[in-house]
């Protein structure tokens, strides 16, 4: 095996490890004893998923999250500088895209160390797929703004890339609060505007639909507490 910092895609929910990741990335997570993770608990239970006979108290894991410091960032990538592959693991998903392991991938970038990413699922690469919407130009912008004022102003001007640019936007919101989400998607942007709503992705209660503007006015899905990504496009 390679020596590399290896970027390991999670599943996006309970799905079976068989359904969405490859059996290459469980020989190369066997080989390797260092984790830079999001959370320590939940890429233990992931590492156990892929393998059972994993000895997980051997492993080195290192935080990496909001509360993590730049002097620690700093200092993560020393094993791998002495030769031992490491791995980044998210909480779900593929590692650096719209996570804080793009920060790591970054610094092995500028110190010319080896990043290798592996095939996994992708909410953002599935949800476009599956939308109909431009697969040729999007942009991905997170959580919108939580003030109202403020995320109609967001919503609007997303709204006008479309049209501007022919250009497919993406985002998302706290699972709790995905019905408001709509809801104000629904009271600020054009009826003959396109949202797709794309939840459970990969997992059981799937659920992908594109519909306009106006053909989604009350006919909101129950979708509170289930993980959401929301595009728009003309």
């Amino acid at each position: 095996m390679e020596t590399a910092l290896y970027l390991l895609p999670v599943t996006l929910g309970d799905t079976t490890i068989e359904k969405v990741l490859p059996s290459y990335n469980a020989d190369i997570i066997r080989n390797i004893q260092h984790y830079i993770v999001e959370d320590i608990r939940s890429a233990r239970r992931f590492l156990k998923k892929v393998d059972r006979e994993i000895d997980i108290d051997s492993l080195n894991f290192y935080p990496l999250n909001k509360h993590t410091s730049p002097e620690d960032i700093s200092n993560y990538l020393i094993p791998l500088k002495a030769g031992k592959s490491m791995g980044i693991i998210s909480e779900a998903g593929c590692p650096a895209i719209a996570d804080p392991g793009a920060d790591i991938v970054a610094i092995a970038q500028h110190e010319r160390l080896k990043v290798i990413p592996l095939v996994g699922p992708s909410s953002i690469i599935l949800s476009i797929m599956a939308s109909g919407f431009n697969g040729q130009s999007f942009a991905f912008h997170g959580y919108l703004p939580i003030e109202p004022k403020e995320r109609s102003e967001k919503l609007k001007a997303l709204e006008r890339r479309i049209y501007s640019e022919n250009q497919t936007q993406l985002f998302i919101e706290t699972p709790y609060r995905n019905e408001k989400m709509i809801e104000d998607i629904l009271q600020n942007c054009r009826p003959q505007t396109k949202l797709c709503i794309a939840a459970n992705i990969t997992c059981d209660g799937e659920y992908i639909q594109t519909r306009t503007i106006k053909e989604w006015n009350g006919h909101i899905p129950h979708l509170a507490k289930i993980p959401c990504i929301f595009l728009l496009y003309k």
